[in-house]
């Protein structure tokens, strides 16, 4: 074998009732897993209990625009709309190689943080295209360690930017693996409405999916989700299509939203929540009560909807944080969405692993036997207790091989009469 990793928790496992497990890897696939395997390999690792997941997967990002915060300016007031428009102040200023190298150093950080598959929207509507060659470039280099899909992203409107849809079409036709759309950003609701069509269309008939910023608004009429999932249906897009952020929907009333969520179920589209984001940009014209902002994620999950959670921004014009953390995302939307039952917490962490895979459809994602050989060694015993701490990521794995490793974080305390070293683990 050229890699077992011993006594590993996985995310399925009862603390201190399932039996931990050794996990066999060989020429970039898992072949075995089962307790106390008798094989040897030229690497091991012993993780005495830690949890052994699938990587993280982000479903919902911003490649081109990350580390940019402070060009040409900063936000002032922080809002989406101040955000959009100094995306438009910078986009003059672009240079090719700037954009690869920002895009590089937070693809490193993404490794580091057992991050290996991100879903970037790239903004097709300049006509140089020059974030949508810099970004299939940044796909190429990082190919053997971090999966990149690139979503052609109209950030200007498809009907209301000149040329938006001819952009569109020359990005896909360079290799832009998910057609997108912004129709809450159109002249109208009906220019909005004909921009889902249009792009549907389009997608139907290249065989590619969807994924759209649907909705990101306080407006609880902003409700072009529902011409998203009748075109899906319609189209025979079921499975294919995604809708996200979605916050108006968390102003909506409850009967539209009880009429909504069954037609979000029955035409198949994905839900994808950007925590992080959403609560920092909505609600900024609310006095109090102040509105979260965040889509209806509890009730989406209870009504059998894929939902993933996004990381959206890091150090952009729109968010002046972030460091690759999607932990860091599962914390925030764990708590916005008020999700502290048992089932809920690990719904959390589904939503930044398996549901994001699931909706980015990630061939061989898993821990079990013919899966790829990708996963991370967190510094917990449990999903739970991986949220709770913000988990160290003690290995990361990529196609069999270690590709980045973090030392756990130990205290060692100088009070008189106290144990020298504290660990903040409870059930380990």
């Amino acid at each position: 074998m050229d890699l077992i990793i011993r006594r590993a928790a996985l995310t399925s496992h009862v603390v201190g009732q399932d039996a931990l497990v050794d996990i066999a890897i060989d020429a970039g696939r898992i072949v075995a897993v089962e307790p106390q395997l008798a094989a040897t390999a030229r690497q091991e690792i012993d993780a005495a209990g830690a949890l052994v997941s699938p990587p993280f997967v982000d479903a919902h990002f911003h490649l081109d625009a990350t580390l940019s915060y402070g060009l040409p300016r900063v936000n002032a007031s922080g809002t989406l709309l101040e955000g959009i428009a100094l995306w438009g102040e910078l986009k003059p200023q672009l240079t090719q190689e700037a954009l690869i190298q920002r895009a590089l150093q937070y693809c490193d950080w993404a490794v580091a943080r057992g991050l290996l598959a991100i879903r970037s929207h790239v903004d097709v509507c300049d006509p140089r295209l020059l974030a949508v060659e810099a970004l299939l470039e940044v796909k190429r280099r990082v190919a053997p360690y971090l999966d990149l899909q690139l979503v052609a992203f109209p950030q200007d409107g498809l009907l209301r930017s000149a040329g938006a849809f001819d952009n569109l079409k020359r990005a896909v036709a360079m290799g832009v693996d998910v057609v997108g759309g912004i129709p809450h950003f159109e002249r109208t609701m009906a220019d909005g409405a004909e921009s889902i069509r249009v792009l549907c269309e389009f997608a139907a008939a290249k065989g590619l999916p969807v994924d759209m910023h649907c909705d990101e608004s306080d407006d609880p009429l902003s409700r072009h989700i529902e011409t998203l999932c009748s075109e899906a249906h319609r189209l025979g897009l079921e499975g294919r299509v995604a809708g996200s952020h979605l916050t108006s929907m968390h102003s909506m009333d409850n009967y539209y939203v009880s009429k909504l969520l069954p037609l979000m179920r029955e035409s198949g589209v994905a839900a994808i929540a950007n925590p992080l984001i959403n609560i920092t940009l909505q609600g900024r014209a609310d006095t109090y009560p102040k509105r979260r902002g965040m889509t209806r994620v509890p009730e989406m999950l209870a009504a059998g909807i894929d939902v993933a959670f996004g990381h959206d921004c890091v150090m952009d014009p729109w968010y002046s944080l972030g460091s690759a953390d999607m932990l860091e995302v599962a914390h925030m939307g764990l708590h916005v969405a008020q999700m502290t039952g048992v089932d809920a917490m690990r719904a959390a962490f589904d939503a930044v692993t398996a549901n994001a895979a699931r909706i980015l459809g990630l061939e061989g994602y898993g821990i079990a036997p013919g899966c790829r050989a990708d996963c991370i060694v967190l510094d917990a015993s449990d999903p739970i207790e991986a949220i709770r701490l913000r988990a160290t990521r003690l290995a990361v794995v990529r196609g069999g091989k270690i590709v980045a490793r973090t030392p756990a974080a130990r205290a060692t305390l100088s009070l008189e009469g106290r144990p020298p070293e504290i660990d903040f683990k409870l059930n380990r």
